[in-house]
C-alpha cells in the first residue's frame, strides 16, 4: 500500500496523536522506539513526529494518556451534528487549530472516543504503512451491531467479517470506493491484494473492529520490522509489554504501553 500521502478522502482516518502528561518524556520514548524526530509546533504543548521529514504522528500535552484517531471530514460542524443525531456524544465541540484545520472530539454510543479532522493547511499523516509509521486504527467494543449502525450513519462505513487464524475472527471497516482512490495512488494495488489472498473488500478497508468485553476504545497499530525486538526496546525505554508478540493470521503483533500508560500495537505483515 502506498506509503506517501498528500491527502485523505472524507471518512478515512488521517492522523493519530498520543496524549501525555509529560510530552517531553513521550517524545523521548517514541523517538527511541521508532526513530522519529520531532518538531515542536506549540511550545511545550504539541509535537509532530517525523520520519525523513514526513509527519507520522503527534504527541500532545493532555490527560489521560491515550492514543487518539482523527477521521477526515469535509465539514467538522456538520459531521458533529450527524454524530449527535446518530446517538454519539460530543465531548469537545468543533474548534479551529490555528490554520492547520478544524477538529472535534466525539464518543460513539458505546463510549469509544475519536476525533474529526477538517483539513486546512495540514491534511494528516504524510507517511503511513511503512516501518516506524501508523498502519491502522482499531475499534474494540462490546456491541458490534450498535457501532456498525453509528459509524455507517456518520462516515458511510460498512462492516466485513475476516478471520485472524488462531487469534479468532474480527471485522474490518470498509469505505466503499476507497480502494479506487488507492488504485490511483498505487496502480495495481487491488489486483495485488487479490493475489495475496486478502479478504473480499480489503482494499476498501479503513480500519479494524473487534468484539471485546472491556471498555470500548480506539487503538492504534504501527508497522515495525521486528515486533519482538520493538517490544523489548519499549521496556528498555521505560514502557511495558501488555501482550507479548503473537501470530494473528499473516501478522505478527505485540501490544505495548508507553511510560505514561498509553497503549499501542506494533506489527509486521508476513504473507505466505
Amino acid at each position: 500500500m502506498s506509503n506517501r500521502r498528500d491527502g485523505y478522502p472524507a471518512g478515512v482516518p488521517c492522523w493519530v496523536d498520543a496524549a501525555q502528561s509529560d510530552p517531553e518524556r513521550g517524545v523521548a520514548f517514541y523517538g527511541g522506539l521508532f526513530g522519529w524526530e520531532f518538531e515542536e509546533r506549540v511550545p511545550g504543548r504539541y509535537y509532530i513526529g517525523t520520519l525523513n521529514g514526513l509527519a507520522v504522528a503527534g504527541v500532545v500535552k493532555d490527560e489521560p494518556a491515550a492514543w487518539s484517531t482523527y477521521v477526515a471530514v469535509e465539514n467538522a460542524d456538520a459531521t458533529t451534528a450527524t454524530a449527535r443525531e446518530a446517538g454519539g456524544k460530543v465531548l469537545v465541540e468543533p474548534f479551529d487549530v490555528q490554520d492547520a484545520g478544524r477538529a472535534a472530539v466525539l464518543a460513539d454510543p458505546t463510549g469509544a472516543v475519536f476525533c474529526l479532522w477538517e483539513a486546512g493547511r495540514r491534511q494528516g499523516a504524510q507517511f503511513v504503512n511503512g516501518t516506524g509509521s501508523w498502519v491502522s486504527s482499531d475499534l474494540y467494543t462490546p456491541d458490534i451491531e450498535t457501532v456498525a449502525a453509528f459509524y455507517g450513519a456518520v462516515f458511510g462505513w460498512e462492516v466485513g467479517e475476516v478471520s485472524f487464524g488462531d487469534a479468532g475472527d474480527g471485522y474490518m471497516w470498509r469505505l466503499p470506493g476507497y480502494g479506487d482512490e488507492l488504485e490511483k495512488l498505487e496502480p495495481g494495488i487491488i489486483e495485488r491484494h487479490k493475489r495475496d489472498g486478502a479478504p473480499e473488500g480489503f482494499t476498501d478497508c479503513v480500519g479494524w473492529l473487534m468484539r471485546d468485553s472491556g471498555p470500548a476504545r480506539w487503538g492504534v497499530t504501527f508497522t515495525v520490522d521486528d515486533p519482538d525486538a520493538t517490544a523489548a526496546r519499549a521496556e528498555e525505554l521505560g514502557g511495558s509489554i501488555v501482550m507479548p508478540p503473537f501470530e494473528a493470521g499473516p501478522v505478527r503483533i505485540a501490544v505495548i504501553s508507553d511510560p505514561a500508560g498509553a497503549i499501542l500495537s506494533v506489527s509486521r505483515y508476513q504473507p505466505e
